[in-house]
């Protein structure tokens, strides 16, 4: 092992240890904040805790072979890593709830802001599960269906940049198909397992045509392609599995309100101005 080596591994581990290092100081702060409400009386979900700091740790898991550029090499190691960063992690910061955490923890006029910001236009263009999907399946389009890939291999900032593309659409997604926190103008559960119905065939056909080696533009030995694309295909379903389950499982028939009495009413009065101003 030549010393340019030896510099160049040192400063690409150097590169990716600033993404983990930001894990841990967001799950402090989530952490920080949950604790904060409980000693107020308020109270968290430890569930929710759990699924952040599980959001946090896959993260990792996924973050961890850019640490060592000979493994990150395989392509089999890259499919897991975008599984982790782009699927799995998200939906377990998504279920964890972070902006009714955020929601509830600030001022009311913070609580305010970050309401604009949520019914904003162009949070209102991207929140919606056709725009969310359209970003997610396009980014997997671009990487393996274009020499982004490839750039991607020789190039640790290029390689940060698709990871953080691949958490930030990620999470959109599993926000607006199946979150808990407030989405702009969500449409129904119905609509939204369309949706999810349609990503999941497209990602499908995806990991098919790679696995097949079809239209792709993936420099990487055979065995290695179509191990990555097994992968692909059923741990994303796996994934987008669990997405649907967690979408059902919000699905609540409407209640009749005509069996509903004032005092109830007032209730859901109270709390609906609570979660406006908080």
């Amino acid at each position: 092992m030549t010393f340019a080596h030896v510099a160049h591994s040192h400063s690409h581990g150097a590169a990716a240890l600033a993404p983990l290092l930001a894990l841990v100081v967001v799950a402090a702060g989530y952490v920080a904040l949950a604790t904060r409400r409980r000693a107020n009386g308020h109270g968290w979900s430890t569930w929710r805790t759990s699924s952040f700091l599980t959001g946090c740790t896959l993260l990792a898991l996924g973050l961890a072979p850019n640490l060592l550029p000979d493994l990150a090499e395989d392509f089999r190691v890259h499919v897991l890593q975008h599984l982790l960063i782009g699927m799995l992690g998200p939906l377990a910061l998504v279920l964890a709830a972070p902006i009714t955490l955020v929601l509830r923890s600030v001022t009311p006029s913070r609580g305010r802001f970050i309401g604009r910001v949520l019914r904003s236009n162009a949070v209102h263009l991207i929140a919606n599960p056709v725009s969310a999907s359209a970003l997610n399946l396009g980014g997997l389009a671009v990487l393996y269906l274009t020499p982004l890939y490839a750039a991607t291999t020789g190039s640790p900032v290029l390689h940060h940049l698709v990871d953080l593309h691949f958490l930030a659409v990620g999470y959109l997604f599993a926000w607006v198909i199946a979150g808990p926190d407030p989405a702009p103008r969500r449409p129904s559960v119905p609509a939204r397992l369309v949706v999810l119905g349609a990503a999941i065939a497209v990602h499908a056909t995806l990991s098919q045509l790679m696995y097949a080696g079809a239209l792709i533009n993936i420099p990487v030995p055979p065995d290695q392609r179509r191990g990555g694309a097994a992968l692909m295909y059923y741990g994303g379903d796996i994934a987008e599995l669990l997405l649907a389950f967690a979408l059902v499982a919000t699905w609540r028939r409407r209640p009749d309100h005509r069996t509903h009495k004032r005092p109830a009413a007032e209730h859901d009065s109270r709390v609906a101005r609570s979660r406006a101003t908080s």
